[in-house]
Parts: C-alpha cells; structure tokens; sequence
C-alpha cells in the first residue's frame, strides 16, 4: 500500500505582518444584526476602524469606540462610570440585543477589568454585554472573529434533551403519527432531521449560510443553528449530545471552548472552500449522523465543469503563500486541485489538531494531481520569504497589503490575502469567486505581454 508525502513542517521566528484582530467588526457587527460593538481603545485604534472599514465612525454604525485618554491610562478616571456613560448612550441610540465589547493592546497593558466591570453594567443596564479581548497577541487578523465567537458560546443556551425530544415528537405529530405508535409510517427524511443536532459555528453571510443549510438538507442532514447566529436572541442551544462543525480554518479556540467548556462534539473534518473542500465537508457530516450522501460526486463535476475557464489559466501556474489570514492551507489544497504547483505555504499559526482533516485531504489531492507536497512554514520570516521567491520565481505571491508593492517591483505578481477572507469563497455554489481573484493578476500580465507585442508589431510595420 503506498503511503502518502507527508508535508514538511517548518517554523520561523518571523514577525506577525498581519492586521489588527479588531478589523472582525468589520463583518461581525453586519453578522450580527442585533449587536453593537465597543472597541476600547487609544485613538489610534478608531483611526485603523475608519480605515480598514471605509466608514466614518461619525456616520454611527453599530459599533463605536470607547477611546482611552490620559486620564484612563493614569487610572485618574473611573472606568466603570466612563463604560457605563457611553453604553448608556448606545443603549439609548441603537436599543441592541447584546453590546460586544472588544479589548485591545491599550487595555491588556494597563490591566483594565473588563471581564470584572461587564456583570455589573449588564445588570444595571439589562443589557448582555460579552467581553472578547482582541489584541496583538493573536497571530492573525482573522483570529478576532474566533475571539468573539468563544466568548459568545458562553452565551448559548443549554442544550435540553426533554425539549429535543419534545420537538421529535411535533414533528411526528406534523405527518400525523404518535412516538409511541412504531406502527404508525413516518417518512425517513422526517426522522433524519428530527435526529441531527448540528450547530455549524463561523461567520458567513447570510446567503452563503443559507446555501450551506440548504447543501445539508438535500443530504437529509438539518442544521440546529449557527454561532454567530444572525441576531443574539436566536444563539444555538449547546451541551452534551451536540455535534459542532467549522467552516474556517481559524476558529480553533471556538472549537476547544466547545469542547472543553459546553461539552459538544467536534467533527473533524476539511473546510467547504472549492468543490473538492465542499463535497469532504459534507461527507463527514452525513457520516457522523449515519447518512449515506447521494449525488455528490455528479455535483461536483459539474461545477469543475462550470470552472474550465478558469482552470485553463492557472493549469501549471506556480504561486507562494507568505500568509496572513489561515486560510493558507485550504486555499493551497483548492489550487492544488486546480492543477497550480504551490511551492511554500506560509501561515502565521497553525492548529495541527483542529486542521489534521484538511492537512489529509491536503496530501490526498497532491496525491491525485501528481504535484509536489508543498512546504510549511509557521510563523514565516518575510525577509527569508523574499530571498526564497527570488530563487523560485512563482507566478503568483498570495501576500498581506504590506508586501504587495515591494513583490510587483521585483517583477512578482500579487493577490492580497485579505480579499480571499472578505470573498464569498464557501460552498459549492461561490467556487467559482476563488479563481477569480487568482486568475486577475494572471490575466492582468497575459493582456500586458499581448498589449507589448501588437505595439511593437506595429512599430515594425511603420
């Protein structure tokens, strides 16, 4: 029996290049719909906010910045009555479900008692307040989110098994059949769904949740909820006898405190990103709940198929991740499978236990697309990084917006990392958004190299 490549696991001592986790607001607050965000920070922090999310903090969307002045970092001022103040104002604007504050460096440093001020204004405002303290001690930007939904699994209701069972039995009660008539016919799709207790945790928007929830109910397979959920008053109920799943590779503290702290069931498995991720997602899942999938093979045919276009320009393309978001390991094995060569896989973290699924499925494709394993490289030096791509000359660099100038000037085309973490890359029926961004640049030098061979034609002519 042959065995599988195994990839080479490297790590660095590079420095995190990498945006500040509070850019989550970015999409959680539109996640969200019933929350209000307060980041606490210096001004500089409501300055990145402005920035990174395009919107002026003065036009009030739902999040706002709680700022720290002299006063506060000299602990001259009270922060209670300064916290209370301005939830007091958020309440009174925006009337929220739940106020999300959000920690920064500013208050890991002077030992700000978020944690202990939060119980004692929720309780006199009558407001949830949950505390998620997204700092510079994350590896990447994308970990803010996962900061935020542990803190909400806190949150979750109990899970109840009298009140399942109650709801097996309306919906027996729905087709018209007892629980205690066995006799009695009642169809086995009814049955599959009422059995499944799956709660998926990550945020996607909501029409891509919708196309997940709708994927898994083809295969008889119903989602309890998600976390986020859309509004706070709608959060799944957790505990022992429900199966958790991830749709990205970044939540990995989300899936220990579901674990560890609510006692649910982790299913481990690779990430819905391309046909390939989308069709090993959804067949872990049904083999948790005993579910024998149909039609999965045919579906993701058709959408390689619908993808020849694309897969046209970046058949033999190489391309090099210098990481940023950890979404490197599943987007390597997406293009992988695209027929791209990918030399390096830089990632500023890596969970070997929360993405083991997607490293298998990872070395299974290299496996079928005859492509080399590529390296893995956690917590990449980027000077190093330069030096290799200098020897390797890829095609393509996936890189973080602060090396995209430097890389296009020594002849390197880029595609920042942050657009693939703000694309609609879920599921079977965004695959084609992927390609997309990859294929830009590509397509971008092909018209160029076309553009200099007409001009230079019609310089001979003349």
């Amino acid at each position: 029996m042959k065995t599988l490549e195994m990839p080479t696991f490297e790590c660095e001592t590079g420095n995190y290049h990498t945006s500040c986790p509070i850019s989550c607001v970015a999409w959680l607050y539109q996640k969200i719909e019933d929350s209000s965000f307060l980041v606490v920070g210096t001004k500089t922090r409501g300055y990145f906010l402005q920035s990174a999310l395009g919107v002026m903090i003065f036009a009030e969307p739902r999040y706002a910045m709680a700022e720290l002045e002299e006063g506060d970092i000299s602990a001259q001022l009270n922060d209670q009555k300064e916290l209370e103040r301005i939830c007091l104002r958020v309440k009174n604007d925006r009337n929220p479900s739940v106020i999300i504050w959000i920690g920064t460096c500013t208050t890991e440093i002077i030992k700000m008692d978020l944690e202990g001020i939060a119980p004692k204004l929720e309780k006199q405002l009558g407001i949830p307040i949950v505390v998620a303290r997204a700092n510079g001690l994350d590896h990447a930007f994308t970990q803010g989110e996962d900061t935020v939904s542990a803190a909400m699994t806190h949150r979750c209701p109990e899970y109840n098994h009298r009140t399942t069972n109650q709801r097996k039995g309306d919906v027996a009660r729905r087709v018209g059949v007892d629980m205690v008539a066995p006799n009695k016919f009642v169809s086995d799709e009814e049955l599959k769904l009422s059995r499944c207790n799956l709660v998926l945790f990550g945020s996607l928007p909501s029409s891509v949740a919708s196309q997940s929830n709708l994927e898994s109910r083809r295969q008889s397979v119903s989602v309890s909820g998600w976390l986020p959920s859309q509004r706070y008053t709608e959060l799944p109920a957790l505990g022992e006898g429900v199966y958790v799943c991830g749709v990205n590779p970044f939540l990995s503290r989300t899936a220990a405190t579901l674990m560890r702290r609510r006692k649910c069931q982790l299913i481990g498995s690779p990430f819905p990103i391309g046909p390939d991720g989308t069709r090993a997602w959804i067949e872990k899942i049904c083999s948790v709940f005993n579910v024998k999938p149909e039609g999965l093979e045919e579906r993701e045919n058709q959408i390689w198929k619908s993808l020849s276009d694309y897969l046209e320009v970046i058949t033999g393309k190489s391309i090099f991740f210098m990481g940023d978001n950890l979404l490197e390991i599943s987007l390597a094995r997406f293009l992988i499978r695209c027929g791209m060569v990918v030399y390096e896989v830089g990632i500023p973290y890596m969970d070997k236990r929360y993405q083991a699924a997607e490293l298998l499925l990872l070395q299974h494709t290299c496996e079928k697309m005859k492509k080399p394993t590529p390296r893995i490289v956690e917590k990449p030096d980027n000077y190093s990084q330069v030096q290799r791509m200098h020897e390797l000359q890829p095609d393509l660099a996936i890189t973080g917006m602060a090396h995209a100038n430097p890389l296009e000037a020594r002849d390197i085309d880029t595609k920042w990392s942050v657009e693939f973490t703000f694309a609609q890359i879920h599921g079977s029926v965004n695959a084609r958004d992927a390609p997309e961004l990859v294929t830009r640049p590509l397509r971008r030098r092909n018209d160029s190299i076309l553009g200099c061979r007409s001009l230079s034609r019609q310089t001979v002519d003349v």
